[in-house]
């Protein structure tokens, strides 16, 4: 897991709710070359913050897909769903005017751990 690019806790739990801060495609403190690999990298540090709380990513009930370009939406749902396997969390994605660090995409979650 890399260190927050800002003052925010990464994750906060509140009751069995994972309230989980949105991750770059950071590994070793600098983003990963290319959407594919942030997508992938994002998710990776999902699990990570997960998986800290004793869950998997299965506990992940909801997901915000924040891009730098809409035009990149195609392409991050195939790493996406690549990345989260045979489960569906709930998603909102949209398009935003840039990203910290110039990154291309930024997911945040929520998950139920009991």
């Amino acid at each position: 897991m890399s260190k927050p690019v800002g003052p925010y806790t990464p994750a906060i739990r509140s009751g069995n709710t994972l309230y989980i801060s949105g991750q770059l495609g950071l590994h070793d403190g600098a983003l990963v070359e290319g959407l594919d690999a942030q997508v992938r990298q994002a998710v990776a540090n999902l699990a990570g913050l997960v998986e800290a709380e004793g869950g998997t990513l299965d506990n992940i009930v909801k997901t915000t897909v924040l891009l730098d370009s809409i035009d990149d939406y195609a392409a991050m749902n195939t790493a996406y769903t690549e990345s989260f396997g045979d489960h569906r969390p709930a998603r909102a994605a949209f398009a935003v005017d840039a990203l910290p660090l110039g990154g291309l995409v930024e997911i945040e979650a929520i998950a139920v751990i009991d």
